[in-house]
């Protein structure tokens, strides 16, 4: 299988932007019989990790298999298209406790408060989030990834005119 160049790979400054710009995350789950469940989520992005509240299936999955894999991206066109693919695993934070020990959920409470203020991205003035562990399966969940993968198409043509620069002075 072909891998993707790392000449298009995101700079880490280039992923810290495509992190706290979008919107939705996708997250992949397995669930009973190996079926994967694919949810897009709301999330917020804190020292290299993914923080989401969620509930439901992918908790429940979680919580049997905690590797996961997430993926962020924007564009519809290949060669505009731009994204990360994390493959990691999801942390559960079970209760209040749980979530108290978690050195950065208050961080990512502020995060996602703000970034989702109204549901709708309006800016906003910082607010917290409030969610907590609640029922059985509302919860917050710590993602660490321990691979990434990322593309920038659009630096795709500008290696192929470098590439063609570099050709006509061959000449």
């Amino acid at each position: 299988m072909a891998r993707i160049s790392k000449k298009i790979a995101l700079t880490d400054a280039e992923l810290d932007e495509l992190m706290s710009s979008s919107w939705n995350m996708r997250i992949a789950t397995v669930g009973a019989g190996g079926r994967i469940n694919l949810t897009p989520m709301w999330f917020g992005w804190v020292n290299g990790k993914i923080y989401f509240t969620g509930r439901g299936q992918k908790i429940v999955n979680l919580r049997r298999n905690a590797q996961a894999s997430i993926l962020v991206d924007k564009n519809e066109r290949f060669p505009e298209l731009v994204g990360a693919m994390f493959q990691g695993s999801g942390q559960v934070l079970e209760d209040a406790a749980a979530e108290a020990a978690d050195p950065d959920l208050e961080e990512a409470r502020m995060v996602l408060g703000t970034k989702y203020a109204g549901g709708h991205g309006e800016p906003a003035e910082p607010q917290r989030r409030d969610t907590t562990a609640a029922g059985e399966t509302n919860r917050w969940v710590v993602f660490t990834p321990d691979r990434l993968v990322s593309w920038d198409n659009p630096k795709i043509a500008a290696l192929q005119a470098a590439r063609a620069t570099a050709g006509a002075g061959d000449s």
